[in-house]
């Protein structure tokens, strides 16, 4: 079976991912299939809009990344792990780049890997099944494919805390926070389709696709956890200057959805914890997104090869005790001299670079 097909017809490209008995995790080859598609199409003067989807019925968009992978390459030189990683970041940066309007249906889950072909998209849509996140500080990497670029830039300090704490959120959610521009249930996803379609044989393929999509958009009800109440907990804890300040006003504030936060960052790789704090806000001042994911390549080279990814990935994933042992077990344990070693620039010749 083909983890990944593509299709050209009447001015639309699709990607349709094929990977269902992982939830359509991205592996390597997947990625660079990817991104031989995307080149091919961007000088074609015939595709005039992307399509990415997955496979009916199966219950995941992109569950994200090849971990298993990347851990057992982890415990060793690293090399395969590497080149996912330098191959990946290429697809989320050609994307963020493409000269085509791009359309992504995030209908399932959609985490990590996934989060990183949807998030440059520039038509998302959510439906009743979607389930986002970016739960990398549970298994100790950190929110990657871009996530330092993205997350703070959504409103206040919402990115932080989806950062820190892995939060799930639902299609309302999701609208709130920036990371759907679209809620459809699953029944007129068929006409969504039929209209993208239409809209990529127009002049204006993107004029098209907007006027197309805001007229079978609907209604996705209430938010679950960004209620304007959470909205203002988060705004006012999530921007403190430290992760030990944060966790500190959570334990403070004595609300139950503060105990909740709380003993949610309570669970994750005090490490992971600040490397991901630590790259949020120097995501927030990048230039640009391709500086942000040679900044990310490194961390990333560095975190998968460290204790707490092949622990966290052992505990959550493998043999699912869900007791990882992470070293430091505590956030005073995580130095200075840690982080500046994480993030420091690659050896000549190592670095990230766009295609």
């Amino acid at each position: 079976m083909t983890d990944l097909l593509t299709a050209v017809s009447s001015g639309l490209a699709t990607l349709t991912l094929n990977r269902p008995q992982a939830l359509h995790a991205l592996n390597t080859a997947m990625c660079r299939d990817m991104i031989a598609a995307l080149r091919s199409w961007r000088g074609d003067d015939s595709v005039k809009a992307v399509l990415i989807d997955h496979a009916p019925g199966t219950r995941g968009f992109c569950a994200g990344g090849d971990i298993r992978m990347i851990q057992e390459s982890g415990k060793g030189d690293g090399r395969e792990a590497r080149a996912f990683f330098f191959t990946e970041y290429r697809l989320n940066h050609l994307l963020f780049t493409y000269n085509k309007p791009v359309i992504a249906i995030m209908d399932g889950v959609t985490m990590g890997g996934g989060v990183g072909i949807a998030m440059p998209a520039k038509f998302r849509i959510a439906t009743e099944n979607t389930t986002y996140a970016m739960p990398e500080t549970g298994i100790g990497l950190f929110p990657d494919v871009g996530g330092g670029w993205y997350l703070p830039r959504k409103p206040g300090a919402i990115g932080m805390w989806l950062a820190l704490t892995g939060a799930r959120l639902k299609a309302a959610d999701c609208l709130i926070a920036g990371i759907a521009t679209h809620f459809m249930p699953t029944e007129i996803l068929g006409p969504a389709r039929a209209q993208i379609a239409g809209a990529a044989q127009t002049h204006d393929a993107e004029r098209a696709l907007a006027g197309g999509l805001d007229a079978l958009a609907e209604s996705a009800g209430k938010p679950k956890e960004l209620t304007p109440e959470n909205i203002a907990r988060i705004d006012r804890i999530f921007a403190l200057d430290s992760v030990e300040a944060i966790v500190a006003a959570l334990e403070a504030d004595g609300s139950d959805w503060a105990k909740a936060q709380w003993a949610t960052l309570a669970t994750k790789s005090p490490q992971t914890l600040k490397v991901t704090f630590r790259q949020l806000r120097e995501g927030a001042r990048m230039a640009s997104f391709a500086d942000e994911m040679a900044q990310e390549y490194r961390i990333a080279c560095r975190v998968s090869q460290r204790h707490d990814f092949i622990e966290g990935v052992r505990a959550l994933i493998v043999d699912k005790d869900n007791r990882p042992a992470w070293n430091p077990p505590t956030l005073a344990g995580v130095d200075q001299a840690m982080l500046d070693e994480i993030f420091a620039p690659l050896p000549a010749g190592e670095e990230w670079t766009p295609l």
